[in-house]
């Protein structure tokens, strides 16, 4: 029996694929427990149009993505925090820190787990940090720290 799955099984199938299954599996485990549903001409039909709207919102997704990355690729952040002898900082500068100064310096909300830094920073200077917008949109900001 071919059904469509409407959520994800383990061994079985993964949401959105038409698979076929026994059909005492399909009626006793995966109707009841609304894991799956019977593949017939108009689910099949509205599986397809489910497919292109979700197709359409990650190319706008994408194309949002793209124009932030021009943004971010432009602005040239500045922060201003304490430090010690030798430009030592008092703690270290983290992906939050640089989330939070472009909401308030270029009113940019980006989240704080897509800006990559290779490792905490912990000295004053001009430093580079790569920020995934996308799965297939990537960009570098620039920003220095200075003593404040």
């Amino acid at each position: 029996m071919k059904v469509i799955m409407l959520s994800d099984v383990k061994d079985v199938g993964k949401k959105g694929e038409i698979i076929n299954v026994a059909e005492g599996y399909a009626r006793n485990y995966l109707f009841p427990r609304r894991l799956a549903m019977e593949a017939t001409e108009s689910s099949m039909k509205q599986l397809e149009q489910e497919k292109r709207a979700q197709e359409k919102k990650k190319q706008k997704e994408k194309q949002n993505a793209i124009k932030q990355a021009e943004m971010l690729s432009k602005t040239h952040l500045t922060l201003k925090v304490k430090a010690g002898e030798h430009g030592k900082l008092f703690g270290s500068i983290t992906s939050k820190d640089i989330s939070d100064a472009l909401k308030s310096q270029y009113n940019i909300d980006i989240d704080k787990r897509k800006i990559e830094l290779s490792n905490p920073i912990k000295s004053l200077g001009d430093y580079e940090a790569a920020i995934k917008l996308a799965p297939e949109v990537e960009t570098k900001i620039h920003f220095k720290i200075i003593e404040g």
